[in-house]
């Protein structure tokens, strides 16, 4: 056990010292991102739930990242991104579709057979508005996300004061 410690300290070491990973060790051990307060989970609202609805691979990561630039809370926005996860995740990504092919205006009609062509023409046609779909819901979820924790956060707060 002694070994693993010393061996992990090393290697914590050798990162707290490397070039350009340096400061994600060193906002690593920043207290604000570990502390649950008002300032902090609405932040981390709006961190994850932006990270939630962006369709790309690693949402986990760029969570860490924008709640390390952002003084989120980090373990809540790292936890937020997991309203996508596979069993939603084709529902939101459609739902995204819909919303961007209705602001542009785009109509798709699906084939029932899926060929391989037929999916890499149809991708080239749907591109646009699922990526305006997912943007404008991330957003609109992030905003939404940190007004309402603000909201909780005033109303648990006048709550407390109004019992005294």
């Amino acid at each position: 056990m002694k070994k693993l410690l010393k061996k992990l300290r090393r290697s914590r070491n050798k990162l707290k010292n490397h070039k350009y990973l340096s400061w994600i060790i060193n906002n690593l051990q920043d207290k604000k991102i570990w502390r649950f307060n008002r300032m902090t989970v609405s932040k981390a609202f709006a961190v994850g739930l932006f990270c939630a609805f962006m369709p790309i691979p690693f949402q986990m990561i760029l969570a860490t990242f924008g709640a390390i630039i952002f003084s989120a809370n980090l373990p809540l926005s790292v936890f937020l991104v997991w309203i996508s996860n596979p069993i939603t995740i084709p529902f939101i990504f459609y739902f995204c579709y819909k919303l961007g092919a209705w602001i542009l205006g785009v109509s798709v009609e699906l084939d029932k057979s899926m060929s391989l062509e037929y999916v890499i023409e149809i991708f080239f046609i749907i591109w646009k508005p699922f990526l305006l779909g997912c943007f404008i819901v991330a957003i609109v979820s992030s905003i939404l996300g940190y007004v309402f924790s603000q909201l909780f956060y005033t109303i648990r707060i006048y709550r407390k004061t109004n019992r005294s």
